[in-house]
């Protein structure tokens, strides 16, 4: 028997995004890089006196834009077409394999467990506090970066100049 019969015009339900081959490819595919960056920023960054100086920096970058990218693509339409394939490709691929939260863990932990206490607070109210700020941040460099270029594109829209 044919699984399709009978359903012509009907509206299938949609593969979940986490589900389709597309959108885990792209994923990978910017993973790949986001990666890459996160390993030669750890080589190239200084650690002072052994504190995960380039964990929390790239950590705090990542949030930074992500915050900026989520807000921005948020403000331009809904969750479609390009807008999905930038949020999934340079925002859950690229930064969600640019930063991140395992090394961050395991930082804090040696940190603990050579009983360097202060500086293992220091570090995980870093990051956090950090985190939080950074990307509210970006959210408000998108929102205020978004409002600019919809100023700017109705301006010229209706002929006027912009300064």
């Amino acid at each position: 028997m044919d699984p399709d019969a009978g359903t012509l015009g009907v509206r299938r339900p949609q593969r979940p995004l986490h589900l389709d081959p597309r959108y885990l490819l792209l994923v990978a595919v910017g993973g790949v890089p986001g990666a890459i960056a996160r390993y030669g920023l750890e080589l190239a960054l200084p650690t002072p006196s052994a504190w995960p100086l380039p964990t929390l920096l790239i950590n705090l970058a990542g949030a930074f834009v992500l915050g900026m990218l989520l807000e921005t693509l948020t403000r331009s339409g809904p969750d479609h077409g390009r807008r999905r394939t930038l949020r999934l490709l340079i925002g859950t691929g690229f930064l969600g394999a640019f930063t991140t939260y395992s090394t961050f863990a395991v930082d804090a932990d040696k940190l603990f467990e050579a009983g360097r206490i202060d500086a293992g607070i220091g570090y995980v109210v870093a990051s956090l506090l950090g985190g939080v700020i950074a990307s509210f941040l970006g959210v408000w460099l998108g929102a205020r970066t978004s409002r600019s270029a919809r100023a700017s594109g109705s301006a010229r829209a209706s002929g006027r100049r912009t300064r």
